[in-house]
């Protein structure tokens, strides 16, 4: 039998960039859309310590069928026992054979390909000439979307909040001296976002942070932090007035801000706009004019987690990292 390659948490980063995973994301968007996957499935589980489990899965198929299955932990209690809040493992399997090709860490993982898919549709729905942005969550994720976002669009000036002003003060500082850019921390959050061209939320909050009245006209909105149906960073009347687009209709409407849109009667199913696989393959078009304002509900669908998982295996292959283990022994 065959060995299953062994990937740790630093190797995964060193092995995985934005650009490809970016890159990666796109190309298993426009198979989906063209049938060539197996569609992501979602199980949601918590625990009586307050923690939640889930489970996504899914595959490629075409030249090289893959598929993913990725189980992470979040437990919000973690950081004061020295723990990361999010925990997880991905396992990568030979779609055509069954063969596990890769166990992965997947905490930098699910970091890198959250914020590659934010840049996928600011490509398409964000102002080509966007050059303000609000990051609403200072932490790992808010720093990845960033970067995310300057590979696709020229910002010239962020704010940034959080509900600890210190971690705000502490990513403003550090972000500025990495890409040469002023990046502020939002005094006044409402401020922020009427001046921004882009605003990214990966926060876990449960009661929305960004209003309508808050969002310029012509802004494009990526919500990250809703991937469960307790978590909202989005008014129901901000999706109600945008064009709404998701990773995935079905997980989106169960666990996104989308979620909290349709148990308000704000909206329904049918006004959604496209998921992005379809503005990806030019099934649904993405901005037509400088007036639309876009919102993302982004929950995370685990086709992202196959592209990123490829990457990493081939990038490991080609290189030698990581350790062979023969599983079936």
């Amino acid at each position: 039998m065959s060995a299953t390659l062994v990937v740790t948490r630093s190797q995964v980063a060193r092995l995985l960039t934005l650009d490809a995973c970016i890159d990666a994301i796109e190309r298993v968007l426009l198979a989906h859309a063209r049938g060539r996957s197996l569609p992501p499935q979602l199980l949601g589980f918590h625990t009586p310590a307050g923690g939640a489990f889930h489970l996504k899965a899914a595959g490629v198929l075409g030249r090289r069928a893959l598929f993913a299955a990725k189980l992470n932990a979040n437990f919000g209690g973690n950081p004061r026992r020295g723990l990361p809040r999010i925990q997880g493992v991905l396992a990568l399997f030979d779609a055509a054979d069954g063969r596990p090709l890769a166990l992965m860490d997947s905490i930098e993982l699910t970091a890198l390909r959250t914020a590659a898919m934010t840049a996928v549709a600011a490509r398409r729905l964000a102002r080509a000439d966007a050059r303000t942005a609000t990051i609403c969550g200072c932490g790992l994720q808010g720093r990845v979307q960033l970067r995310a976002l300057l590979r696709v669009r020229t910002l010239e000036r962020v704010w940034c909040w959080d509900v600890a002003p210190a971690a705000a003060a502490r990513f403003a500082r550090e972000m500025s001296r990495e890409l040469g850019i002023p990046v502020e921390r939002a005094r006044r959050l409402p401020a922020a976002l009427r001046a921004s061209d882009v605003i990214v939320t990966c926060t876990p909050a449960r009661r929305y942070l960004v209003r309508a009245a808050d969002v310029a006209r012509g802004a494009f909105v990526a919500g990250v932090g809703a991937d469960s149906p307790e978590k909202q960073e989005l008014a129901p009347a901000l999706l109600a007035g945008s064009r709404v687009v998701v990773d995935s209709l079905e997980q989106a409407a169960t666990i996104g801000d989308l979620h909290h849109a349709l148990a308000a009667g704000a909206m329904t199913r049918r006004a959604v706009h496209a998921e992005l696989a379809d503005v990806v393959a030019g099934r649904k078009p993405g901005r037509r004019s400088p007036n639309e304002t876009f919102v993302f509900d982004s929950t995370g669908i685990a086709l992202q987690d196959v592209a990123a998982a490829a990457c990493v295996y081939e990038r490991a292959l080609a290189t030698g990292v990581g350790r062979r283990i023969a599983l079936g022994r």
